[in-house]
């Protein structure tokens, strides 16, 4: 839970902690050197399977919109966030993130953590790096992308 609280309280901490964790996606190496993030990152990753194990092994429909990157997919592609991504069960939450590249989710990793979240109202979804998701859809708005992804499973190199 306590991990849960700093993840998501109105600090940068999510930020240096994610950019981190795409780095050490990068080699095993950097993961043993240069990630100072281990034991943040192995307390959410339990805390996600303990909230999924309470509620049930379901899965959520979800959405993430994004500022300032549009995305790249075709449908059949497999992709994953790469990092802890959070998402709403409501739509109109994930406006205020961005709406560069709105992704519509089917995850069935991630786990919801209102309860353990400064910001219950977001009724906030945190997806874990490891999910991996087929693009089932991606339609094109102006600028702004539309990508619906479903869950496929998991990856991770370590």
């Amino acid at each position: 839970a306590i991990a849960l609280l700093a993840y998501t309280a109105p600090l940068d901490l999510h930020r240096a902690f994610n950019a981190a964790v795409r780095r050490a996606g990068r080699s095993g190496r950097d993961y043993r050197d240069s990630f100072h993030f281990k034991a943040l990152h192995f307390l959410l990753t339990r805390a996600l399977v303990a909230l999924r194990d309470a509620g049930g092994r379901g899965c959520h429909l979800v959405f993430r919109g994004v500022s300032g990157l549009r995305f790249r997919a075709r449908p059949g592609d497999i992709v994953r966030f790469g990092h802890f991504a959070s998402a709403s069960l409501r739509n109109e939450s994930s406006w205020s993130f961005g709406t560069d590249t709105a992704f519509q989710v089917c995850t069935c990793q991630g786990a919801a953590i209102r309860e353990f979240s400064f910001f219950p109202h977001e009724e906030e979804v945190l997806i874990p790096p490891f999910e991996t998701f087929e693009v089932t859809e991606v339609t094109q708005d102006g600028d702004r992308a539309r990508i619906q992804l479903r869950s496929s499973g998991t990856h991770s190199n370590y």
